[in-house]
């Protein structure tokens, strides 16, 4: 029986990495999954994780995990399906390497993904996003880093990972302006910038300096800026503006709001909806639908809020409302 130090291994630095071409970020998620199962199953097992063997891992012990993650861990359903995944992941490269786990990953495939309302996608309008710019400091040590890092994520609706890890010599500041971002399932993709943002970036001591390979952004101690320090920097300046949206009241804004805002400004300007997964990175076309979805319940609102020409004033609306409006009333009460 092989050990699971060398399962873990293998499924880690071939699979994942190699095989499946995974971003760290990605693997990490995998990590943390694994890690809280196999200490879980230890512990029910009352052995040490090196004395666990293969034939330990049933499905009976996934169903205990993700009763777990959420009873007692208070994880949302949300995160239970992510972990429920990674671990199907898993079970998936047992049963090809290992016959003897086909049937329990049998029996982890059959575990149901529960069901969950679909997460509120917030954007800020082009009204929000000027008095943000319009607030920004002017001066200060860090003043042309944060402005030039906000730009660029309206700019191009980039990931924050795919952010921080822009290096100087991934952007192009001579036409044509572009930025180049390496995203998801290792995949690179180009951005075009407008020159307001280039010229911000232009004056960044990291581009003067002119070392391709040095990191583009940096934090205020002179290291590579994180992707918590993004998050920080964000939330740090959105908190200070007024917002007219329930974003500011409800949600905080994070960089993923600049992802969503770009989406959503790309189809109000008339972007086919086909250029966008380009733009984004998404891997199919479903994920940018719902941006689809938010531009057409826009324009249903506002059709909804306007009357029709009319020429005569008996077709216009009574002054008392539809409450008032006896045959209307009658006809509902007939549905």
């Amino acid at each position: 029986m092989n050990s699971i130090g060398s399962v873990l291994c293998a499924f880690f630095e071939d699979h994942l990495k190699i095989q499946k071409g995974l971003r760290a970020t990605s693997i990490k998620s995998y990590r943390d999954t694994l890690k809280l199962f196999l200490v879980l199953v230890a512990k029910t097992k009352h052995r040490h994780l090196t004395k666990l063997a293969l034939t330990d891992l049933t499905a009976d012990q996934v169903l205990a995990f993700l009763h777990t993650i959420e009873t007692e861990r208070n994880n949302q359903i949300r995160t239970r399906n992510q972990r429920l995944a990674a671990l199907r992941t898993f079970y998936r490269f047992l049963a090809v390497h290992y016959p003897e786990m086909l049937a329990e990953a049998q029996r982890v495939e059959a575990i149901p993904t529960k069901r969950t309302t679909a997460s509120e996608t917030l954007y800020m309008e082009r009204e929000e996003i000027a008095s943000l710019f319009k607030s920004l400091a002017q001066e200060g040590t860090l003043a042309l880093r944060d402005r030039s890092i906000l730009m660029l994520l309206y700019n191009t609706g980039a990931r924050a990972q795919e952010v921080v890890d822009l290096c100087v010599g991934d952007v192009d500041l001579e036409e044509p302006l572009r930025v180049r971002l390496h995203g998801k399932g290792d995949k690179w993709r180009s951005c075009p910038i407008w020159p307001e943002t280039a010229a911000l970036l232009r004056q960044l001591e990291t581009v003067r300096r002119a070392d391709p390979s040095q990191p583009l952004f940096m934090s205020r101690t002179g290291r590579p800026l994180t992707r918590f320090g993004l998050y920080k920097l964000v939330t740090r300046h959105t908190s200070e503006i007024h917002l007219s949206s329930d974003i500011a009241r409800k949600h905080r804004v994070t960089p993923h709001v600049f992802r969503h805002t770009a989406a959503v400004q790309l189809l109000e300007a008339g972007v086919d909806i086909n250029v966008i997964p380009g733009w984004l990175g998404h891997v199919n076309l479903e994920t940018t639908q719902r941006y689809a979805e938010i531009n057409l319940r826009t324009k249903q609102a506002a059709l909804a809020a306007c009357l029709p020409p009319t020429d005569t004033a008996e077709a216009s609306p009574p002054n008392g409302g539809w409450r008032q409006d006896e045959e209307l009333m009658k006809w509902l009460q007939s549905l």
